[in-house]
């Protein structure tokens, strides 16, 4: 019962971090594994769904760690290639989704986890072992990539 009430909103948080579905899926398996296992350590702090949330993420930035996919670099960026789909809605969800899995990938765990999770810089530095300087630069650069590419999206379909 547990998985079921909660597969659909977890594999939602994998997917934002993890581009391919059956790896976030993978990930998503083996963080429940982790919540079955470790329920006893749940303290009744906060909501259930944030501590399995929490866990969803960690999970999701470890696979991303030792499959060294994680980049601090802006020589990321001078690689990346930029071309935009059309076949996407002016701001739909699929078409920010897909910008968002396009950031390099320090960029992207690093908004995700400040824009959408809401964690605070310091917080990020320690998950990802980086230095607070390092988590709000990949936060910067992620927004100003991200608005570039949606300015651009927005001046090529005319929407306004």
């Amino acid at each position: 019962m547990l998985y079921e009430r909660y597969a659909g909103k977890m594999l939602s948080i994998c997917r934002q971090y993890i581009k391919d579905v059956q790896f976030a899926e993978d990930v998503m398996v083996y963080a429940f594994v982790k919540v079955f296992k470790n329920l006893d350590s749940f303290e009744h702090l906060g909501s259930f769904e944030g501590w399995v949330r929490k866990i969803m993420v960690r999970e999701s930035i470890s696979y991303l760690r030792k499959r060294q996919f994680v980049v601090y670099d802006d020589e990321v960026l001078e690689n990346q290639e930029q071309s935009i789909d059309s076949s996407y809605s002016a701001f739909d969800v699929a078409y920010i989704q897909n910008e968002i899995d396009r950031l390099p990938e320090g960029y992207k765990m690093v908004f995700l986890l400040y824009a959408v999770e809401g964690y605070k810089h310091h917080e990020i530095a320690e998950m990802l072992q980086i230095s607070e300087g390092t988590s709000k630069s990949q936060l910067f650069k992620a927004r100003k990539l991200l608005q570039e590419n949606l300015k651009w999206m927005v001046k090529s379909t005319g929407w306004n």
